[in-house]
């Protein structure tokens, strides 16, 4: 059960892939945001499966899944809150890349060894990104970027290995990578259309960096599990 009340969408999954078929998925880990689901829709978009899951979901099971990549959802808690969810800490050391979004990415700097610290003021609106490094996230992007915040925590210590790649005049940490641990945070929401350019944002991050091939699509999905029924219908 997920924290808004819903069933994970979660499907049956082979060596092969979703429902049997040879496409390649990312899971998206939920810790509460209202927009989880819509970031699994993004995903679908590029025509990569996506597949939510509770944020507590343990590592065994969505490394069976063979992910090309990892996305933790925003949500309303602050991590160094007692009793606030977090993930498995194997998902650290799985060898996946992983985009941490708001919450996801405080998560990401508080477990790898990083500081997250009361924000002065929340921030929940518009703002304008500076783009420090036009690679990774940000290839082919302009330098100033229109996103959507919604936070009320900020890094105050980035984690060993990583180096901020855009900025706001409220934070040096907008969005920070550690190329060598395929390892991404963004401070900001791209799943939502106030983010001008989200959608090239994920796109970058699920096609480009973490290799995912665009090769799913809802009706190749339903083929596909259909068959799986009736096989398994057939050896009964």
């Amino acid at each position: 059960m997920l924290s808004d009340g819903h069933v994970a969408d979660r499907t049956m999954a082979t060596d092969e892939g979703p429902g049997g078929a040879d496409v390649d998925a990312v899971v998206v880990l939920d810790f509460g945001s209202q927009y989880s689901r819509l970031i699994t829709r993004r995903v679908r978009d590029f025509n990569v499966y996506s597949e939510l899951l509770p944020f507590d979901t343990p590592w065994s099971e969505i490394a069976a899944r063979k992910p090309k990549a990892v996305i933790l959802s925003g949500g309303p808690a602050s991590v160094y809150e007692e009793g606030s969810p977090h993930p498995d800490p194997a998902l650290w050391s799985g060898g996946v890349p992983i985009l941490g979004i708001c919450y996801g990415l405080h998560l990401m700097a508080e477990a790898l060894g990083g500081e997250v610290v009361p924000f002065e003021r929340k921030e929940f609106g518009p703002a304008l990104v500076s783009v420090i490094a036009q690679d990774g996230l940000f290839a082919g992007l302009e330098p100033e970027q229109s996103v959507w915040m919604s936070h009320g925590d900020s890094i105050e210590r980035l984690p060993e290995g990583f180096r901020p790649v855009a900025r706001t005049d409220s934070t040096p940490y907008a969005a920070v990578a550690d190329p060598t641990r395929g390892m991404y945070g963004i401070q900001f929401h791209p799943e939502v259309v106030h983010t001008r350019h989200g959608r090239e944002i994920l796109r970058n991050f699920i096609v480009d960096i973490a290799g995912a091939r665009q090769n799913w699509t809802p009706a190749n999905f339903i083929a596909s599990n259909v068959e799986d029924i009736r096989h398994r219908v057939e050896e009964h």
